[in-house]
């Protein structure tokens, strides 16, 4: 779909050299100069002191057969030249990194989606605690993102086990470049440390990705239904954020929809399916089993995590239970809710006498901070030889309550969320065998909504084709109405416009649903791709040129905000 290289290369130099000789030409010379030499440099065009006319003429030459499309797109160019020549300095010099991109082959039609991840089947916890971004944070992480230079949409998805962030990117590996060292600016980890343990995916795979993450089939524990919750909320939180673009929340929407379908047609939510009842049953599997029924649990934070972890440890026989909460709310909902257990609040100042009194403890808190750290636990009292000698810290907080050199006292034992794989390793071949069912789900929503975005492709010929046809009917109708004089009733006046509408509706309707290709009927992307090309060619609506320009636009008014 690109446009010729000729064409377009003869056309950026013209502009760019008309630009550079206007006597306004002053502080922005040197970027000017540059960008003049950059399209010389990767066309082979005339020397930058020819005359504008002799360009626009080695233009035609250099691509005859696109004679009538230089004309045609003329107000594209004349946009473009407007909103360089009043670009301030800086917007000049990403103006080159963007034409730079283009000259080079990278700027399309369509974008790439593309995900650069940290889960925990590839980076360790104290990696992934470091780049996790709180949901407070989404937001303005989209911002930035968005503000690089080839990000055009953003998403992030920051849980306990994953960091993943979504984009639509002008270019892959500048976009992924961009992305990696924005990470490691936020993280203060070295972007070549993230590149070891990071993973991408492009398109397809990037949309069977995010769609095995809402499934639960990427998740530690098969299944597990929190992770669908958490794709809802990054729709929840990208709603009216600037950057959360149509190509990335109609993905995560979909994303829905598949988990949805996956959950409700399979058994994959079967058993024990979240990271808080794995925490459960790797507490039980370490304590001696005599002692399942008395250990003293002690629940650090009432929040979703938490309340999980307290109804496993009710459903697995556990009668009381102490639950350390910044507030008594969420602990009096949960007492109602499980009548059947004595559940004790206490509040986070006494969270360390608290500790001293159990022999088991759970942690699931958003705190950026650990909660306990060596010192915190050295002077504690020991537990009993009834449950092991060892008292139990289960961290499934991510950045993590526990810190790692509490493991360094003879006399506690600490659990995160990565040691989880021991509790999941035991049914490997049932999750295989659901895994499988699922993926024929995945299979066919992936390709509906590839077909979906294969549509996007059409959108800009199809606003042209009806602009154009607007701009007709508009000059046809203001003829008609002159003709007929001043004192047209306005019954009359709207029924010729009516009139007028009519027609051109009629006539657009079967152009347009040879533009439509989204999944609901026969025809393919290549006929429909075909038939946008011939629409192009036969009203001249050169839609090449004005993505490039939409694109370059969007980035410069981004660099201004």
């Amino acid at each position: 779909m690109a446009v010729s290289s000729a064409f377009v290369g003869a056309k950026l130099e013209a502009l760019l050299v008309r630009n550079a000789a206007s006597p306004s030409m002053s502080a922005s010379a040197a970027p000017r100069a540059r960008l003049a030499a950059l399209s010389r440099r990767n066309w082979g065009m005339v020397k930058c002191e020819a005359a504008p006319d002799a360009l626009a003429a080695q233009a035609d030459a250099a691509e005859p057969t696109n004679a009538a499309s230089f004309s045609a797109s003329a107000s594209s160019l004349s946009a473009l030249e407007q909103l360089k020549t009043s670009a301030a300095d800086r917007d000049w010099d990403l103006l080159e990194i963007i034409l730079l991109d283009f000259l080079a082959g990278y700027t399309k039609e369509r974008s790439s989606i593309v995900v650069i991840g940290l889960s925990i089947h590839t980076a360790p916890v104290e990696m992934r605690e470091k780049l996790a971004v709180p949901e407070a944070e989404w937001p303005r992480a989209i911002s930035e993102l968005c503000g690089l230079n080839h990000i055009e949409e953003a998403a992030v998805l920051s849980t306990c086990n994953r960091m993943e962030i979504y984009v639509v990117a002008l270019s892959r590996h500048r976009g992924v470049k961009e992305v990696t060292d924005w990470m490691s600016k936020t993280s203060g980890i070295p972007a070549s440390e993230i590149c070891e343990h990071r993973f991408l995916l492009y398109d397809q795979d990037a949309t069977q990705h995010i769609f095995e993450v809402s499934a639960g089939l990427d998740s530690l524990v098969l299944g597990e239904g929190q992770i669908l919750a958490q794709v809802k909320q990054v729709v929840k939180v990208g709603q009216g954020v600037v950057g959360f673009g149509r190509n990335i929340s109609g993905l995560f929407k979909h994303a829905i929809t598949v988990g949805k379908r996956v959950r409700t047609e399979t058994n994959i939510a079967a058993g024990a399916v979240s990271v808080s009842s794995a925490a459960v049953e790797l507490a039980l599997m370490k304590l001696p089993e005599a002692s399942h029924s008395t250990a003293r649990m002690l629940v650090v934070g009432a929040g979703k995590m938490g309340k999980l972890v307290i109804k496993h440890l009710a459903a697995k026989g556990c009668t009381k239970m102490v639950v350390v909460n910044r507030t008594e709310d969420r602990v009096s909902a949960i007492r109602e809710e499980i009548k059947d257990v004595e559940i004790i609040y206490k509040p986070l100042t006494e969270m360390l006498t608290c500790t001293a009194e159990a022999d088991v403890v759970f942690t699931s808190t958003a705190s950026e901070t650990p909660l306990f750290l060596k010192e915190h636990v050295v002077d504690l009292p020991p537990v009993g030889s009834n449950v092991g000698g060892l008292r139990l810290f289960v961290d499934i907080s991510v950045p993590r309550n526990v810190g790692a050199c509490v493991n360094d006292l003879k006399t506690a034992r600490v659990y995160n969320v990565d040691d989880l794989k021991e509790v999941v390793a035991a049914n490997k071949e049932d999750r295989l065998r659901k895994a499988m069912e699922a993926q024929a789900i995945i299979a066919e929503e992936s390709g509906q909504f590839e077909a979906w975005r294969d549509s996007l492709e059409t959108v800009p010929t199809i606003k042209k084709l009806r602009a154009y046809a607007e701009r007709i009917r508009g000059a046809e109708l203001e003829k008609c109405l002159s003709k007929m004089g001043d004192d047209i009733p306005k019954k009359t006046r709207k029924a010729v416009d009516d009139l007028s509408r009519g027609i051109v509706n009629k006539l657009l309707h079967g152009p347009m649903q040879h533009l439509r290709c989204d999944g609901s009927d026969s025809r393919t992307l290549s006929e429909t791709l075909e038939n946008m090309h011939a629409l192009n060619r036969m009203f001249s609506l050169e839609t090449e040129i004005s993505v490039l320009e939409q694109k370059i636009r969007a980035k410069v008014e981004q660099s201004q905000n």
